[in-house]
């Protein structure tokens, strides 16, 4: 059970992550490990988006076994139901409610100018109309808990000043009720993917799950784009647009990582050795996520029992904002008797 004490004094934080089941380097490098710090500092509400996923083409039969996976990689990461709310997306359909009403004063222009929309629309031949409304349910997912912030990388700030723009209308409308949430852009910038593009995801199989075994990581490691300007070992390398080096930065300690400058620098460490540092480092970093993991696998009713407690927290929230939702949009007619 999750027997914290709400402590109102703390920003509240909104943040969603899709079940894509285990999660990779990136995923951890990129946002989770300060989703972990931000629990100490924030009232985080933290959110398994399975609606947003069912817009994609995985298979709806796996979507249930991804989803517990993806809780228990982000208890395994150190979340703490003591110090945060995780649930999932679908067990709060108050999410849902809402996002109809924005809809109600959402623009579409707005919708078609999103990067994404435009982006991700070129690969249907009939667009679903779920692929143009999918910010309006980001939107309902922020607001339904009334947050005040949301963690977020370059390609979803356009979505959150869209957020904003809903709760402002809609305010404007009906009457205050909504604040509009500020951004808490990641020290961290996008994570390029081992293979040097520009994004690291497992559908590209350019990254690490946080669960591999060693030679599992070194495979993927070894395989690295480094300088490709560096051809024999003893070129001197350029760090700064080294990938491998990048990565060293976001895991190693300092001393470590001013050596393996130095070195490269000097021609004095060939990148091979250099990606097997990287492949111990990110090993012994994983270490305790997978022992963790091992853990929760293994008592599987403690898993769901924590997400069901989630569940209850958020739905509390949900039903108390959506009911003010209502009686301001004249939705309660009962009332008037």
């Amino acid at each position: 059970m999750n027997k914290r004490i709400e402590d109102k004094s703390r920003k509240r934080v909104l943040s969603g992550i899709q079940p894509t089941g285990e999660v990779h380097l990136g995923n951890y490098l990129g946002a989770l490990r300060q989703w972990v710090e931000m629990q100490d500092h924030y009232d985080c509400f933290y959110s398994i988006v399975d609606q947003h996923a069912i817009l994609g083409d995985g298979d709806p039969a796996t979507l249930p076994s991804r989803t517990v996976e993806m809780a228990i990689s982000l208890l395994s990461v150190g979340l703490d139901p003591e110090k945060c709310t995780i649930f999932v997306q679908s067990d709060v359909p108050e999410h849902l409610e809402l996002s109809w009403m924005f809809n109600t004063v959402a623009p579409v222009g707005d919708l078609e100018r999103m990067t994404q929309y435009k982006d991700k629309s070129a690969r249907y031949d009939s667009i679903p109309a779920g692929l143009l409304n999918y910010p309006i349910l980001q939107a309902a997912d922020i607001l339904i808990y009334r947050a005040e912030a949301v963690p977020v990388g370059e390609d979803q700030k356009q979505h959150l000043e869209l957020t904003r723009d809903i709760a402002r209308k809609w305010n404007a409308r009906y009457g205050e009720l909504f604040p509009e949430p500020e951004a808490i852009v990641p020290s961290v910038g996008r994570i390029r993917g081992l293979d040097g593009n520009k994004k690291m995801s497992k559908s590209l199989g350019n990254t690490v799950g946080i669960f591999s075994e060693q030679e599992e990581v070194w495979s993927g490691i070894r395989t690295a784009v480094t300088d490709p300007q560096r051809i024999r070992k003893d070129d001197p390398g350029r760090p700064e647009v080294c990938n491998v080096f990048s990565l060293h930065r976001l895991i190693g300690d300092q001393g470590k990582i001013s050596d393996i400058e130095i070195q490269c620098l000097a021609g004095s460490r060939g990148c091979v050795d250099c990606k097997k540092i990287l492949s111990d480092d990110v090993v012994n970093q994983f270490a305790p996520f997978r022992e963790k993991a091992e853990y929760y696998r293994s008592d599987i009713n403690q898993v769901l029992g924590l997400l069901e407690s989630g569940r209850d927290k958020a739905r509390k929230i949900a039903r108390d904002t959506l009911k003010e939702a209502r009686q301001k949009m004249g939705l309660d007619w009962r009332s008037i008797f």
